[in-house]
């Protein structure tokens, strides 16, 4: 299908990028060395630059802002910079304002939710997603549950992960019986820019091949904005989410859907709220929902942080999304390097890595990946190290990463080729505790180990990883006395 979209801008000599990110680490990202910190989980949480927390704490307190669904001086100020931050998601995006809306959420969860609480699935629609997909858009299947839509997972291919293109076609072919999901569309084709378990990047070129078979499309971008550029101008998905503090660290609570005009229209939200209406009667028992962004904005916004949003976006405009693409991608190259050359003494592998096994750095040919790498370590008897020992030694060496299955079940049963009969055998059982899920269905580990780059990120960091692996692991089988029982994936 062609290799995932990274939008490009002005490219610096490529022999200063690794003095720019350098100073930018000591500028911006100086509390990890202060610290002793090694940050390895960039896909669960960006970190934030210190002039924007700066900048934020200037704005706040030095100006007056108020709700702003009122007209008096202080809520006039908050709707002037909610307009701003609108407008610097557009253009981030590429994104022509007659085509497309930005409505702001608490995050790409709560965009996924607005979807899927609204979009008119039914009897005879359909709602299509791959295996690789995180649970806030694997819920979306509960609505088209609840509704009567068919839902169909379309499975992932060894040994890289990615689609099956010849049954994601497949899926998409298959036409409704009746006319389903308003307006004549079949329904929704649901599925992630790049995965937040492998790092692996889908093809964009499925949203157009999806929509002239009569699907719309939510594209979950919010593990691939923070390192690609993602143009709107170019690619048109209906329905696009994100999570800002994924791409710059600050702040929380705030994320976005960014949806095309003719997409909302479809949408018939079950509720109203405050802030969503343009008129209303208690007694009467009617209501008439604003005809923008509104309708879609309950209650009021987060309007002291969504400014923010505009601050975060110029700041990485300034750095220039080609270089933090390419930074992730140079780092990327050099993990998964150093974990291919991780032995034992008897030349067995220390590490194995899940998904694509090469970066998406320029030139490199295969299957497109960012910097989310999924690995499990394996002992001398090679054997799984079970991952609550991983994040316990990790921490004691400072190290953040993660480990589970990262709301991934999807790509996690892919990973571990698990048969769907022995999860529709698992799913029949009435389980005592994860440990005996675990057992019944062969697993010596609840999940993986997930390392993940980003634009703080420096070369120190992959190699203190590396040589935390190896002088822990190497020629050995890691004491599990005294582990906490799993409470979850």
């Amino acid at each position: 299908m062609g290799r995932a979209d990274t939008t490009r801008h002005v490219r610096e000599d490529p022999a200063e990028a690794p003095g720019l990110f350098a100073e930018l680490r000591g500028r911006e990202f100086g509390y990890l060395d202060e610290g002793g910190h090694t940050y390895l989980d960039h896909t669960g949480a960006g970190l934030p630059p210190r002039s924007l927390v700066a900048g934020s704490a200037r704005r706040v307190t030095g100006g007056l802002f108020g709700n702003p669904h009122s007209e008096n001086p202080a809520s006039r100020a908050s709707g002037e910079l909610l307009a701003e931050a609108r407008a610097a998601v557009l253009r981030h995006f590429n994104a022509d304002p007659a085509e497309y809306a930005v409505i702001f959420t608490p995050n790409a969860t709560g965009a996924l939710r607005l979807v899927g609480e609204a979009y008119p699935l039914g009897r005879g629609s359909r709602l299509v997603m791959p295996l690789d997909n995180h649970n806030s858009v694997n819920g979306l299947r509960e609505y088209a549950r609840a509704r009567g839509a068919a839902v169909e997972y379309v499975p992932l291919r060894a040994p890289d992960l990615g689609i099956d293109e010849d049954r994601m076609r497949a899926a998409l072919a298959v036409r409704a019986r009746w006319p389903g999901g308003g307006a004549g569309r079949r329904g929704l084709l649901a599925y992630p820019a790049q995965s937040n378990f492998t790092g692996v990047q889908h093809p964009l070129e499925w949203i157009a091949t999806a929509q002239r078979l009569g699907y719309d499309v939510v594209l979950d971008a919010a593990a691939y904005v923070p390192a690609n550029g993602l143009d709107l101008g170019r690619h048109h998905p209906d329905f696009t989410v994100v999570s800002w503090y994924k791409v710059f660290g600050h702040p929380t609570g705030v994320g976005a859907l960014v949806a095309r005009r003719a997409a909302l229209a479809r949408l018939r939200r079950p509720w109203f709220a405050g802030g969503t209406i343009y008129a209303v009667s208690a007694q009467a028992q009617w209501h008439v929902l604003a005809d923008d962004e509104a309708a879609f904005e309950d209650g009021t916004v987060n309007f002291l942080a969504i400014p923010d949003v505009t601050a975060g976006l110029a700041w990485i405009g300034r750095i220039g999304m080609d270089r933090v693409h390419d930074h992730v991608a140079a780092l990327t190259g050099r993990l998964l390097a150093g974990l291919r050359e991780l032995r034992h003494g008897d030349g067995s592998p220390l590490v194995r890595v899940y998904g694509p096994d090469g970066s998406a750095a320029p030139g490199r040919t295969g299957t497109p990946r960012g910097g989310t790498v999924a690995l499990n370590v394996l002992d001398a008897a090679g054997r799984v190290v079970d991952e609550r020992v991983i994040i316990r030694d990790s921490a004691a060496a400072g190290i953040s990463l993660r480990t589970g299955c990262f709301c991934n079940p999807g790509a996690g049963e892919a990973a571990f080729g698990l048969p769907p009969r022995l999860l529709r055998r698992a799913a029949r059982r009435r389980l005592g505790s994860l440990e005996e899920y675990l057992e019944l269905l062969g697993l010596p580990s609840a999940g993986a180990v997930r390392v993940s780059l980003g634009v703080a990120s420096q070369p120190v960091d992959v190699e203190t990883f590396l040589s935390f692996v190896a002088r822990t692991y190497r020629d050995r089988v890691p004491d599990v006395a005294g582990l906490a029982p799993r409470q979850g994936c």
